[in-house]
């Protein structure tokens, strides 16, 4: 796994977002895999500005989202159908009918689950995934436990994400204990990955993400499998890592390598 180190979080996004517009540019009509929550935001925010600013298109481009809490419509305030639409694609020139995002109110759950596995089969897999990383070391909903083969199903939240999530709700009880969630399999499969991770309190999930056992209790670490995934962290993800001097020198060195 490929580690990148920035200072700020600022300047982690936007490494990623040049990530994403590299792809862009060689490839317009790329299908890219989407996360939610508070780290992808940023990321999110640049790419609106290179829409803007620079002209990065994404007219040709197809996305799916890793999750979406159970019970929740799409126009509540909390659902990843809402933080998407208000976030990005209300921004960018992506056309709807390539907007693919797990459903939380869908009639069959296992019916739908099948579906999305196939529509990402159907569109060429995924090009790039973005990630975010749970504190204890989930991504997407692939909680502690869960297998490294999984795909596309419903998963019960533990109680750790839901605590870390009730921020973003009005109560601690209001936070869905389920979500359909993209499998730790589904995941693998994608072509390149980045994972994102800022702050301190993320630190020792990255840490045992990158640097740990290959586990299903650290779902994160199954990256370390992955024939081309990269992890980039602000100073305060990356101070539990053990290498980071050995990280940093591979990242000054590169340029010169042969």
């Amino acid at each position: 796994m490929e580690i990148i180190v920035r200072e700020t979080a600022q300047e982690m996004s936007k490494t990623a977002a040049r990530v994403v517009a590299r792809l862009l540019n060689s490839k317009p009509d790329a299908v890219i895999g989407l996360a939610t929550g508070s780290t992808p935001l940023g990321l999110y925010q640049e790419l609106v500005r290179m829409h803007k600013e620079e002209g990065l298109d994404f007219s040709q481009a197809t996305t799916f989202n890793l999750d979406e809490y159970v019970g929740l419509t799409q126009q509540h305030p909390q659902s990843y159908h809402y933080f998407m639409h208000e976030n990005l694609f209300k921004h960018i020139n992506i056309a709807k009918q390539n907007i693919y995002i797990p459903s939380g109110t869908t009639d069959n759950y296992q019916a739908f689950c099948e579906w999305y596995e196939k529509r990402i089969e159907d569109c060429g897999g995924i090009d790039l995934q973005i990630l975010g990383i749970g504190s204890d070391g989930h991504i997407a909903f692939n909680e502690p436990s869960s297998s490294l083969g999984s795909r596309t199903r419903i998963k019960t939240l533990a109680r750790q994400t839901i605590e870390d999530n009730a921020r973003f709700f009005d109560s601690l009880d209001q936070v869905p204990i389920y979500a359909i969630t993209m499998g730790v399999g589904t995941i693998l499969e994608a072509r390149k990955i980045i994972l994102l991770a800022n702050g301190q309190k993320k630190a020792a999930a990255v840490a045992a993400a990158v640097e740990g056992p290959v586990t299903s209790m650290i779902t994160a670490s199954a990256l370390q499998l992955h024939r081309d995934a990269m992890c980039i962290v602000d100073r305060g993800a990356a101070s539990e890592l053990k290498m980071l001097d050995y990280y940093q020198w591979i990242q000054a060195k590169m340029p010169d390598a042969p």
